[in-house]
């Protein structure tokens, strides 16, 4: 069995007794949840449209309290506060500004679900805060803050789990073992593929930001633009300068689970191809339709094929190897092929696995195993990093080769000016 699957199943199997692999912490750097007689874990949610759902998901787990909820809308963080109460959680306090739940000696974790811009920046601040972080998909906005993301939880030994739920669905991680054994013998190929069916955003007007806005801090590290009508709180996602587009909005978890289970890590080479094709005339920057490959070394591809505008269509995930198919689902639904198109095996969705992937980061904190996570962050960058170079091919015009020690772009000094981005001063994030 191949080592990395070893190591993957060492740690989903590990107790909270300390025997896992990953740090040895000493009882003085334990974080205060690890300490406390009850193991109870403090959390504060930054962001509150995916947060919302989060919020509510930690709270409902033994041992968890939701003290904070944050957003720079007061109207959304009011409007939270009031649906965790209708689930019989006592009211948290709420903020429109992420820096009062760090500077809270009782809190141990931060889950930040704000905007890509926010991700990367706000994780490296809680780490050297002290605090673990719960950090949703793409897990940063730029390359260069992926990297820096790794590095603040390796100096700061901090468990920071991405979003990417469903590396501890149940099903999804028996399709993932399965291929890891070889049930459908070398994997060569994984095509993977994201539908949905948006709207224009139209056409933005400059407008007076709301009073429950606070669009500063909105804003945060991002270099200042004036507030356009029809951004906030959702169509930045297809805005270069906030956002990522489809592939980095939701092309991530296919992408995800693909380099999970074609077990690679680095590509060394990335085409793109596609464009705002369905709508036009509007002020979306990124691609509604748009097909990527990542070649890897060892003869291996993975592909992802967004359409934005047009649904129709099937499929997540699917694995080709020299000795049938596997086709994985949303929630770990999964067939297996043989060569001769043969179903010889199916298997039902069990869940997509956000119940089990928090637990798994609340174990992390207990168990004071901050590397004891099923999407760590050095996972969430190298995954998140497939979208990254995926936009890079798409904004250059042209394929990229890559190193595959560490996926950086060669030759090619257009690619790397934007594998970080400018900040608004005293923003820039520094570990």
């Amino acid at each position: 069995m191949p080592e990395r699957l070893n190591r993957r199943n060492f740690i989903a199997q590990s107790t909270l007794a300390g025997t896992a692999a990953g740090w040895a912490v000493s009882a003085a750097g334990k974080s205060r949840a690890a300490q406390s007689p009850a193991n109870k874990v403090v959390l504060g949610v930054m962001g509150l449209s995916r947060g919302r759902s989060l919020a509510v998901g930690f709270a409902k787990l033994p041992g968890v309290e939701v003290k904070y909820l944050c957003d720079v809308d007061s109207s959304r963080a009011r409007a939270c506060a009031d649906t965790l109460v209708q689930h019989d959680v006592k009211r948290p306090e709420t903020t429109t500004d992420f820096r009062h739940i760090l500077d809270d000696k009782n809190v141990d974790a931060l889950v930040c679900a704000a905007p890509n811009h926010w991700h990367g920046p706000a994780t490296i601040l809680a780490c050297a805060a002290g605090k673990h972080v719960y950090v949703e998909k793409p897990c940063c906005h730029n390359p260069r803050e992926g990297e820096l993301m790794v590095a603040a939880a390796r100096k700061h030994r901090r468990a920071v789990q991405m979003g990417s739920q469903r590396r501890s669905g149940p099903g999804t991680r028996e399709a993932i073992q399965k291929l890891h054994e070889g049930v459908i013998g070398r994997i060569y190929l994984v095509r993977t593929s994201y539908r949905a069916d948006r709207e224009s955003m139209g056409r933005g007007q400059l407008a007076e930001v709301p009073s429950h806005l606070d669009y500063e801090l909105w804003q945060g590290p991002a270099p200042r633009l004036p507030y356009l009508d029809n951004m906030v709180h959702y169509n930045w996602h297809w805005r270069w300068h906030w956002g990522n587009g489809e592939l980095g909005n939701n092309g991530v978890h296919s992408l995800d689970l693909a380099r999970w289970g074609l077990d690679v890590d680095f590509p060394v080479r990335v085409a793109s191809s596609g464009g705002r094709y369905h709508h036009r005339g509007d002020d979306q920057e990124t691609p509604d339709t748009q097909t990527v490959c990542f070649e890897f070394e060892g003869d291996r591809q993975i592909t992802w094929e967004g359409r934005s505008c047009n649904k129709h269509g099937s499929g997540f995930a699917t694995f080709y190897g020299d000795g049938g198919t596997l086709e994985l689902g949303k929630h770990g639904e999964h067939q297996i092929y043989d060569l001769q198109e043969k179903k010889i095996e199916e298997a039902p969705g069990k869940s997509r696995g956000d119940t089990e992937h928090f637990t798994n980061f609340l174990n992390a904190i207990r168990g004071d195993q901050p590397l004891n996570l099923n999407a760590e962050i050095a996972d969430g960058h190298q995954s998140t990093l497939l979208c990254h170079l995926g936009n890079i091919a798409h904004r250059t015009g042209r394929a990229l080769n890559c190193s595959p020690q560490n996926g950086h772009p060669l030759g090619d000094p257009e690619a790397m000016a934007l594998w970080s981005r400018e900040y608004e001063p005293a923003w820039e994030p520094v570990v």
